[in-house]
């Protein structure tokens, strides 16, 4: 989470059809936005963990606890283009267990972090479970 993201008024379908070589982008954005119906879709911009500047197309408006200062708005689910691979952020965990670990490893070919899963286009994931942890961070988590 990063003070420096912002969410945009440019529309997530123009961004897609701008930076979606392969057709990833467009394969998981139909998959969310059928795993949480009736989700907030914003393209969030500015400068990302790492201090990379980053485009986060967000599903699902949030409030993320902050351990020490205000709470900060995000989003439940993230989907981003980067230069070499493509992410998905789920903001979401069961318990003390992030759904991003949980799922990580079912989902194919990825690297997995704490809330982040790495991959190199939509052809090498199980697009049914990348489905059903979207559907359980729906579940566990207040998002509209």
């Amino acid at each position: 989470m990063s003070q420096s993201m912002r969410p945009t008024d440019t529309p997530v379908d123009e961004f897609i059809a701008a930076n979606d070589p392969d057709g990833s982008l467009a394969t998981l954005d139909r998959v969310i936005t059928a795993a949480l119906p009736g989700a907030t879709r914003v393209l969030w911009q500015g400068v990302f963990w790492g201090g990379t500047d980053q485009s986060i197309i967000g599903y699902g408006a949030t409030v993320q606890p902050r351990p020490r200062g205000a709470d900060v708005e995000w989003f439940l689910v993230g989907l981003a283009r980067q230069d070499k691979y493509l992410s998905l952020y789920v903001n979401a965990a069961e318990g003390r267990e992030p759904l991003a670990k949980r799922y990580g490893t079912r989902l194919g070919a990825t690297k997995v972090g704490a809330a982040s899963i790495s991959f190199r286009s939509a052809d090498v994931l199980d697009l049914a479970v990348v489905d059903d942890m979207v559907r359980h961070a729906g579940r566990v988590m207040e998002w509209h």
